[in-house]
């Protein structure tokens, strides 16, 4: 099986602050991480690999610096890295990045077809869970998101079976390969990397691809390619702790009157 798993460097979020002044986000001395969920990706990848066999390729796209985040991958057992970087992907929104990540799956593909792309369920800069389903929409792979387990992989018939955790419950659900996969943490166990996969990762050179080595439409790539603007970013204003309004059973438009009372009060309550 040839695996692709997508992964991001990003801001240690517990460490990032927004300027007052400015209300940009300031990472001034933030130190960046792997995305966690993306950990739990590599995890699950890798423990496919582990039951069924097959290759794991490992994708980032950022700055010169993210090779970092590919060496953390082949730390962790990934058998190769791909870091995307160009100025021409600068500014790329979701839709811009998961069109230059696919377009990085078909390159690869070229060689060997890819079987199963992994990503986390979101990251923890953006929190959107966007671009993992429009890498697969864009790929025209099936979908698979909020994937609590692989429970099976059936090679000869080419099909996946997982479990999908719901806030109703939890669903089984079996498709086609190819196929992505957006995993939840703890869909698979977590790996701690041997001395020698220590060393590995200290000597790794990760192979770079800029948009010329993946075939992209310039207009559909960074920050022309992206259709998403943000207009301002800010911290949400301090308020008081809310209040527990009850009067008991039979009383309910006691509580009713007053929670009316408390929203016409606040400067947020919208007016006719």
């Amino acid at each position: 099986m040839n695996i692709v798993i997508l992964i991001k460097q990003v801001p240690d979020t517990t460490k990032v602050r927004i300027d007052p002044e400015t209300g940009n986000l300031d990472r001034k001395g933030v130190p960046s991480i792997v995305n966690p969920f993306d950990m739990e990706a590599m995890y699950a990848a890798l423990d496919v690999v582990r039951r069924y066999g097959g290759n794991t390729t490992a994708i980032t796209m950022g700055p010169p610096q993210a090779r970092a985040a590919i060496r953390q991958a082949i730390g962790l057992g990934i058998d190769e890295g791909i870091l995307l970087t160009d100025r021409k992907f600068a500014g790329s929104d979701t839709w811009a990045t998961g069109y230059t990540l696919s377009r990085a799956v078909l390159q690869i593909s070229k060689q060997k077809p890819v079987d199963l792309v992994f990503t986390g369920k979101q990251t923890i800069d953006g929190d959107t869970a966007q671009v993992g389903p429009g890498v697969a929409r864009k790929l025209g792979f099936e979908q698979l998101t909020y994937v609590s387990e692989v429970v099976e992989i059936n090679q000869s018939e080419r099909t996946i079976t997982v479990k999908r955790k719901l806030n109703i419950g939890t669903e089984t659900v079996r498709t086609k390969l190819p196929a992505l996969v957006a995993v939840l943490p703890g869909a698979a166990p977590p790996i701690y990397p041997t001395m020698l996969q220590m060393v590995n990762r200290a000597r790794y050179k990760p192979v770079v691809w800029t948009k010329d080595n993946i075939d992209v439409d310039s207009d559909l790539i960074g920050l022309k390619g992206s259709p998403t603007q943000v207009v301002k970013i800010f911290a949400p204003l301090e308020r008081e702790p809310g209040k527990v309004i009850g009067y008991g059973v039979g009383k309910e438009h006691k509580a009713v009157d007053e929670l009316v009372r408390l929203m016409r009060e606040d400067e947020y309550f919208v007016r006719e």
